[in-house]
């Protein structure tokens, strides 16, 4: 069975992320353990307390990859092991460590730098982000063109039929959402994340990180990871890199990404974090997919049943 690891993005976040499977498996407890030592706020506190700061991106993206490592370190434990692997935004760092492409320890300070350098840019040039659902795709050009004269504004994820997600200046975003019904939108969602992510606005901080991922320990990776930015797999260590700076102002090619991963043969879905976000998307592409969310003890048990029955129905036995 070919098997994808998929890694959820910002907005996946909740509390009590990892916890579960913390005190279950002593490698998800070692992800948090190797968090708190090697950043510089308590990680656990964070994902597990009622620390309000949890929502804030810089924030946001080290607890939450935190929390998909410890999901990963279950898995790991269990024997599982990915075919390939993908991550929506922030998670493609989940998926690198997946893959062999960069350490935990790395991929946090990473992501922690990351986080603080997007926010900074995004308190200079204050924007916002809304998902549109239902507007057709030959609508979406016009609709842009309209709104964007108030400001920029452009698409930043792909990530179903149906649905996209703009980022922008704020007057950009708050014409699209007044406009969007009357080029065929069922409805527009204004998302609680706090900057015009995934735009060209992004620039600058994408700039400030390429410093940060030239010395970073990027490697070769071991499983294909599959690109937000081109939705292409990859596994070389400066290609990687390379993305991973493409990725802050180019948009997230989510609903292209899938698409690779059945074209690879991906037989089974693994979503390695909290929620189900993914799973939706994955289905809305691909009708009938099988999706396994292992954010708790009982989604790692599923996963590991799975394979299990699957290795059976191989080896012919009943």
């Amino acid at each position: 069975m070919n098997v994808a690891f998929v890694f959820p993005g910002q907005g996946s976040q909740c509390r009590g992320m990892g916890r579960e499977l913390a005190l279950e498996y002593p490698a998800a407890r070692g992800v948090f353990d190797l968090a708190d030592e090697t950043l510089d706020f308590d990680v656990s506190t964070m994902c597990w307390g009622e620390d309000e700061r949890i929502n804030q991106t810089e924030f946001t993206q080290p607890a939450l990859l935190t929390a998909e490592l410890a999901c990963l370190g279950a898995l790991l434990e269990n024997g599982i092991k990915p075919s390939m692997t993908a991550g929506h935004s922030l998670g493609e760092y989940g998926a690198l460590v997946a893959a062999g492409a960069i350490d935990v320890a790395d991929a946090l300070a990473l992501v922690r730098a990351r986080g603080k350098i997007t926010s900074e840019t995004a308190r200079k040039t204050p924007g916002k982000m809304a998902a549109v659902i239902g507007m057709e795709a030959d609508a979406l050009g016009e609709f842009l063109k309209a709104a964007s004269k108030t400001g920029i504004l452009e698409v930043s994820n792909y990530n179903a039929p149906g649905q996209v997600v703009l980022s922008g200046e704020l007057r950009a975003v708050d014409e699209a959402a007044r406009t969007a019904k009357s080029f065929g939108a069922k409805r527009i969602v204004e998302l609680a994340i706090s900057g015009p992510f995934h735009s060209s606005l992004m620039k600058p901080a994408a700039k400030k990180f390429a410093t940060e991922v030239e010395a970073a320990r990027i490697r070769n990776a071991s499983a294909p990871v599959i690109s937000n930015f081109d939705a292409e797999p990859h596994e070389d260590a400066r290609t990687i890199g390379r993305n991973l700076v493409s990725q802050l102002f180019h948009p997230v090619r989510w609903e292209e990404s899938v698409d690779r991963m059945s074209q690879m043969g991906a037989d089974l879905f693994l979503e390695v974090g909290p929620g189900h976000v993914l799973a939706g998307l994955i289905r809305r592409r691909l009708p009938g997919a099988r999706v396994i969310g292992v954010g708790s003890t009982s989604g790692v048990a599923e996963a590991v049943e799975a394979l299990k029955m699957s290795n059976l129905k191989n080896t012919g036995s009943d």
